[in-house]
């Protein structure tokens, strides 16, 4: 049985009001949030000094795109889903097989996304 409980989960995403939301659903569902992170250059220096087992990406920071933290967490091997209101077929070819958590997005919806991340181990293996 997969589960979420104490799973560290890096949050990137520049719209307070949405960081608020997701924070709070990640504390119901048992996870530890990192950040969240509003910038890239700020989700960079926490990938690089941070546990995290996890990862939620905004794919645009106020204009400024999440791709280099995607890259960083994967050479990290940190699984992470991206969080956009945009189409899936507007991400770059290297991310469309990304998992992709479509905004406005339910809690149910981010438990299965992150359940998904997590599908050969669980956090702390």
């Amino acid at each position: 049985m997969i589960t979420l409980c104490g799973c560290r989960v890096l949050v990137v995403e520049d719209e307070v009001l949405v960081a608020w939301m997701l924070e709070e659903m990640l504390a119901e569902l048992e996870c530890m949030v990192v950040g969240p992170a509003v910038r890239v250059s700020q989700a960079l220096a926490m990938v690089g000094t941070e546990a995290i087992d996890l990862a939620i990406l905004d794919v645009n920071l106020n204009g400024e795109k999440s791709y280099a933290v995607a890259d960083a967490l994967a050479a990290r091997r940190v699984p992470f889903v991206f969080s956009t209101g945009y189409a899936a077929d507007s991400m770059p070819d290297k991310y469309r097989s990304s998992l992709i958590l479509q905004k406005p997005y339910s809690q149910s919806d981010l438990s299965a996304a992150l359940t998904r991340l997590l599908a050969p181990a669980e956090c702390g293996d």
